[in-house]
């Protein structure tokens, strides 16, 4: 491994930890005192302080680490050591601050503030090529499984946490918790890409076949081939564009600075996709 490749690996492990800090600490600042359990792993051990008076933290680690086997054997290699780092980073934190006590117990100023701490803090994680673990990494399994969505699998999954704190807490502040799982994934996208989590990819390359191999075999997504011309030099290139999920995006942005940085590379925003294969699940024939 090269000097810079060794630099990249240790800056995104820098990243991640950073990133479940932020995570961590909106946890203890902003939604556990509130009583906000904002979808995932957090939300359900927000629930179960709530019944039965358990240590969050101790409540993360019981649940991620049989997560943590049953990814190692189902995801095989893509389950990273990033992953894993992550997840045991962020329970960490929340056991080392739980002593801070923040007069912070507003419900709407804990969902708004709390979402946008969570969202930045999830970003630089992803940045980073990590995760957090907890119910994302059932999300990805689902995904996988089922063929459905990476984001609608994720609202499946958050949406079982928020609706059970509805019958513990009550409807007002599962209300709340919607909110903040609104203002997460949208700050989300703010630190990865700036823009919405749906985008439509355009790619002016030479090497059609390169970039084909990548988006079909990297990220499993079909594409569509235009010949097109460059205004310029007259050279005869192939115009590529494809739909892809967020997550996909800020991974494809990876892999075609690494692999193919002399395409010409656009990523806009797709305000609604209809049709057989991106919005519904896939079939592979």
């Amino acid at each position: 491994m090269s000097f810079i490749n060794k630099k990249s690996v240790v800056f995104d492990y820098v990243q991640i930890i950073f990133g479940s800090a932020l995570v961590a600490l909106a946890f203890n600042i902003f939604l556990l005192p509130s009583r906000i359990a904002a979808g995932g792993i957090s939300g359900v051990s927000t629930i179960l302080y709530e019944l039965f008076g358990y240590n969050p933290a101790i409540v993360q680690w019981l649940i991620n680490i049989p997560l943590i086997v049953l990814g190692l054997i189902l995801a095989g290699k893509e389950f990273s050591s990033k992953t894993i780092v992550g997840t045991f980073c962020v329970p960490l934190v929340i056991y080392l601050t739980a002593g801070i006590d923040l007069p912070i117990h507003n419900p709407l100023l804990s969902s708004i503030y709390g979402g946008i701490v969570l969202g930045i803090g999830l970003g630089v994680v992803y940045r980073g090529n990590g995760s957090t673990g907890g119910t994302a990494l059932i999300a990805q399994l689902l995904k996988k499984y089922t063929g459905i969505s990476s984001g609608f699998s994720q609202l499946i999954v958050d949406g079982v946490v928020v609706v059970t704190s509805a019958f513990v807490f009550n409807f007002e502040l599962a209300l709340y918790a919607l909110m903040s799982i609104y203002v997460t994934s949208k700050v989300i996208d703010f630190v990865q890409l700036q823009t919405s989590p749906t985008k439509l990819v355009l790619i002016i390359t030479e090497n059609e076949e390169k970039v084909q191999s990548i988006i079909k075999n990297e990220i499993d997504r079909g594409l569509t081939k235009v010949k097109s011309t460059g205004g310029f030099s007259n050279d005869e290139k192939t115009m590529i564009f494809c739909v892809v999920e967020q997550a996909e995006a800020v991974y494809l942005k990876k892999v075609l600075q690494a692999a193919e940085p002399s395409s010409f590379v656009i990523f806009l925003n797709a305000s609604e996709i209809l049709g057989l294969g991106f919005s519904k699940a896939k079939i592979h024939q």
